[in-house]
């Protein structure tokens, strides 16, 4: 494929995305941890909504600046009262994300935690690093991956989803591949080169073609299951947990550094 010019870089505060061959770059630029605040969420939708638009675009890279991917959410925003509206941006992202139209890849370098392995789940094909780390530590501050609960019992299996959620552990890259959460894992310097290799590889091929083919692969039957299981995770989510005394003191004593006592109500 010829060249051609890029598209400008964008000048969002923290998150910054361009198009060149049809292939889309977005960055999370919020170093060292590249922490999915509320405002980075808008800006990622944003960024996203703006590719959409482009007839041309054939693939996008989603991946984060510096040596981590993200280490997640703002633990902070899922307090009384923002928690409301952070998990409905939050849930509306990760549809955004798994609505795109052309082939999503997921470069992981470092931590992909809480949140943003959410998000790493929206992607088609994730490209990780040998140190990478990818978990569901929510359980762990006594609340729950919403996300992860609707997505990864259809990614990597209902036993393995119960392991992750339930332990909060996390894993390395070559256990995620064995999930089938990752599609390869390279180098961590290598990352980057390798994802734009991929995308390479996909962008030689027909726009329409590839936007079929993506539906295709997310039949009707799939995406109406996992948008009625994200909704439901959501009101769980709302409904269920956040009322307890546990999920506020679990996000609490996180901030706190200090350990949490349960009280199982």
């Amino acid at each position: 494929m010829g060249a051609s010019p890029s598209a400008p870089m964008s000048d969002a505060a923290h998150v910054r995305h361009a198009t060149q061959d049809g292939i889309a770059r977005v960055t999370l630029d919020s170093p060292p941890l590249n922490i999915l605040t509320r405002q980075v969420l808008s800006e990622l939708r944003a960024a996203f909504a703006a590719l959409a638009a482009d007839a041309t675009l054939r693939v996008a890279v989603l991946s984060g600046e510096g040596k981590h991917f993200s280490a997640g959410a703002d633990v902070a925003e899922h307090l009384p009262p923002a928690w409301k509206a952070m998990i409905a941006e939050f849930l509306e992202t990760v549809t955004e994300l798994r609505a795109f139209p052309v082939p999503l890849i997921a470069a992981v370098r470092g931590r992909c935690l809480g949140g943003a392995f959410e998000v790493v789940q929206a992607a088609d094909l994730v490209v990780a690093g040998e140190g990478a780390t990818f978990g569901q530590p929510e359980i762990v501050l006594g609340v729950i991956p919403p996300v992860a609960c609707a997505l990864l019992p259809g990614l990597a299996g209902p036993a393995r989803a119960a392991q992750i959620v339930f332990t909060g552990d996390a894993m390395t890259s070559a256990e995620a591949l064995a999930a089938g959460l990752v599609a390869q894992v390279v180098p961590d310097d290598q990352v980057d080169a390798q994802a734009m290799a991929l995308a390479g590889r996909i962008a030689r091929h027909s726009a329409a073609a590839l936007r079929v083919a993506k539906r295709a692969l997310r039949s009707p039957e799939r995406e109406r299951a996992e948008a009625g299981a994200l909704a439901a995770a959501g009101r769980r989510y709302a409904k269920e947990l956040m009322p307890t005394a546990d999920a506020v003191e679990g996000l609490t004593a996180f901030l706190e550094k200090r350990q949490p006592t349960w009280t199982h109500r």
